[in-house]
């Protein structure tokens, strides 16, 4: 009987699910739906685009394709250091014994509180008396700041699940912490390395609060975040190239979380049940 009821509810489940889906997706529509929209038409608010064109996407990839390889610059840079940093960090606080290890884990949490508008001007003080303002190093290095204390977490809980015996063995074999660290906690350290890899490109990809300050005047090397400002002015939005730049924006982190889909899942779970 209980079994015939679940299926019964299941039509209505299935509606709900997509009506929501529906719902959270309409946006990501109507951003497609103007993108393709000609400039006269866009006012008339129609569902589809009736006036269709490609117009807008031509003059963007005329615009923005150095603000696109800017951000890809950005998001490679930030994922390579995030994981520079965060891998043999958290190999540290799992595997080794590190002088004060849960206080560094409870930094690790506090840092993730801080609010980016307070690390940003911190940053600008900084970079100013360094003379790095508007250039990419910088750019890069303050957007991983975001990305290495989750990092360092989520690698820390994957390797501490690593069975110590696996590491003893090969330093019987006369392997130091670091060739272990590299030959044998790496490699199966992937799915976590996937993960982190993706979530630090899809911040740096999206950040605009460290780009709005730190590379104001950075002309052709504003990312894609700052190069949607090209079509904003104050007496008026150009909303068909608007929603162009944020349509092709988007296409590269969509293809990435598909990709990566089946990684990112045995990743975030990673260390959370262990024997």
């Amino acid at each position: 009987m209980s079994r015939l009821r679940s299926v019964q509810r299941a039509p209505w489940k299935t509606a709900l699910g997509v009506l929501l889906t529906a719902v959270m997706l309409f946006p990501l529509y109507w951003m497609v739906n103007v993108s393709l929209t000609d400039r006269g038409a866009i006012r008339d608010a129609e569902l589809y685009p009736r006036a269709f064109t490609f117009e807008h996407y031509r003059v963007v990839l005329g615009d923005q394709l150095p603000y696109l390889r800017t951000s890809l610059v950005v998001g490679l840079g930030t994922v390579l250091l995030t994981l520079a940093v965060a891998a043999p960090a958290g190999y540290a606080l799992s595997k080794l014994r590190v002088p004060g290890r849960r206080l560094i884990g409870f930094l690790l949490i506090v840092a993730q509180m801080i609010p980016a508008v307070v690390m940003a001007l911190g940053f600008y003080s900084v970079y100013n008396d360094l003379g790095v303002l508007n250039t990419l190093p910088g750019l890069i290095l303050a957007d991983s700041t975001i990305a290495v204390p989750f990092g360092v977490m989520l690698f820390s809980a994957f390797m501490s699940g690593i069975p110590r015996e696996m590491l003893e063995a090969a330093h019987i074999d006369g392997a130091s912490h670091w060739r272990t660290f590299v030959s044998i906690v790496l490699p199966i350290s992937r799915n976590s390395a996937v993960t982190v890899a993706l979530f630090a490109f899809l911040w740096a990809w999206s950040d605009f609060l460290f780009a709005s300050t730190l590379n104001r005047d950075g002309g052709r090397l504003r990312p894609i975040t700052m190069g949607l400002y090209d079509y904003i002015g104050s007496q008026n939005q150009q909303w068909g190239e608007l929603m162009a730049t944020a349509v092709l924006a988007s296409i590269p982190t969509a293809l990435l979380l598909v990709v990566a889909q089946r990684y990112i899942s045995a990743g975030l779970t990673a260390g959370a049940v262990k024997d």
